[in-house]
């Protein structure tokens, strides 16, 4: 018997295949799914069995992909908002039995409706479970965020509350297997590891540490998180079932002459790291270092949009598009590695921005030049726990939309934790016709370094 994890960074989704004598199961596949019945082979099992937790929000699923790719059937649970046409409708009592495993379907709602909960079973050695597998209603460190239904939110609170004291009824021997770690948007304070058990967690989960079922709804209800546009998209797509990314995903390398023959509304994303795009970038690009993807693309991007990707070399641009593919983003026409220096040299144009210190910071903070504002990009909660005098806020998710509400001719001042989601917006201002924008480099980070 063995469990293999996968983790698709970025997104910090976890999934699972767990093998048992010639048969294997999977929990949760990713898009690019070749992987797990590559593993399953290696390990010299048939892949029977694809199991979801929940719908997802934040990625597409690979569960139909995988399932025509192994003759796999695939397993959703119920209230899933709509038909989930590739699965079968599996409910609490089921079981999955592969030799001495079993594996023990509960439903826990809370999260979404129809989340489910894996519990595993070894039958040779004793009646209480070794594993769950917890999708997104326990974290390491944290639970699943109830805000989907805003209509229902008293409620859904209430059936989270419920659903977590079913899984810890299962023991404190029983290993958690969650379908995020630490960087996810399903969660605000999951721990930096990926392993846990039941009685770990209760123990040290904050969340579990709440006691009272009215309290539990309270803190639920008063939690503040995002939803990026993307996520309808993906909601959608994981009823009806998405095609296969491709195989190769790599994006053909555009000459400087092919870039400028690209449609005209294809939009470019800067891939690189901060640092370049500070530096020198296209003009009109977005900055969207690679790991930065999976967090905001699906709020600057819509389905449809054709992607030129400027990037460091084949390698990065590949790990743009496969994390791209991963939520929905398919249509990359190719990238783009530019020599900036000889790029300027033959008289291209360029744009750049200016880099603040923490010394200038205060310096315009305490003799503000004319028309200057400080923008904080940063999170509602971030803001709310570590507020910066003086400054507006527009969170860096929304600023397509808040722009409007700022003065283009004025000058910004961007700031965030450290100064990446900084660039991002600075990015997105500028594309909107901002001209006079620059980033405090370090940001809060800086600001807290300097006290």
């Amino acid at each position: 018997m063995f469990i293999q994890s996968f983790k698709s960074d970025g997104l910090s989704h976890l999934s699972y295949l767990i093998g048992n004598r010639g048969e294997a199961v999977v929990i949760d596949p990713r898009r690019d799914c070749e992987a797990y019945a590559e593993a399953a082979a290696a390990k010299g099992c048939r892949l029977t069995t694809i199991l979801e937790t929940h719908r997802n929000e934040d990625l597409i699923s690979g569960a139909p992909v995988l399932a025509d790719l192994t003759g796999a059937r695939v397993y959703h649970g119920p209230n899933a908002a709509g038909e989930v046409c590739y699965a079968e409708t599996v409910r609490e009592g089921h079981e999955f039995r592969f030799g001495n495993l079993i594996l023990k379907v509960l439903e826990t709602p809370g999260h979404t409706d129809d989340s489910l909960s894996f519990a595993l079973y070894d039958t040779d050695f004793s009646e209480q479970s070794v594993a769950v597998f917890t999708g997104d209603t326990l974290f390491i460190g944290d639970v699943g965020r109830t805000d989907f239904y805003p209509d229902r939110a008293e409620e859904v609170a209430g059936l989270l509350y419920d659903s977590l004291q079913k899984l810890l009824a299962l023991g404190d021997q029983t290993l958690i297997y969650p379908a995020h770690g630490a960087g996810s948007v399903c969660g605000n304070n999951m721990a930096d590891r990926e392993f846990s058990s039941i009685g770990y967690e209760r123990q040290n989960n904050p969340m579990l540490q709440i006691h009272s079922r009215q309290a539990f709804i309270d803190h639920k209800i008063g939690e503040r998180h995002y939803q990026p546009p993307y996520f309808r998209d993906m909601e959608r797509l994981n009823l009806k079932g998405c095609k296969p990314a491709k195989r190769i995903l790599t994006p053909a390398a555009l000459s400087p002459k092919a870039y400028k023959n690209l449609p005209q509304q294809a939009v470019t994303l800067d891939v690189r790291n901060i640092s370049s795009f500070l530096g020198a970038h296209l003009p009109g690009s977005v900055a969207l270092p690679v790991p930065m993807i999976p967090a905001f693309a699906g709020w600057f991007l819509r389905p449809d949009d054709e992607l030129a990707l400027v990037a460091s070399d084949a390698q990065e641009a590949e790990q743009a598009a496969r994390h791209l593919a991963r939520i929905g983003f398919d249509k990359v026409l190719g990238y783009l590695a530019p020599d900036m220096p000889h790029w300027a040299a033959t008289a291209e144009p360029f744009n750049a921005v200016t880099a603040i210190d923490v010394d200038e910071f205060e310096s315009r903070r305490n003799n503000p030049p004319h028309h200057w504002h400080l923008l904080d990009v940063r999170g509602k909660e971030e803001v709310d726990e570590n507020p910066v005098d003086g400054a507006i806020h527009h969170y860096v998710g929304k600023l397509i939309a808040t722009a409007k509400e700022m003065t283009a001719s004025h000058h910004y001042t961007v700031m965030c934790g450290s100064g990446a989601r900084a660039t991002i917006a600075a990015s997105i201002l500028m594309r909107q016709g901002f001209q006079n924008v620059d980033v405090f480099l370090g940001s809060f980070g800086a600001l807290m370094a300097d006290t």
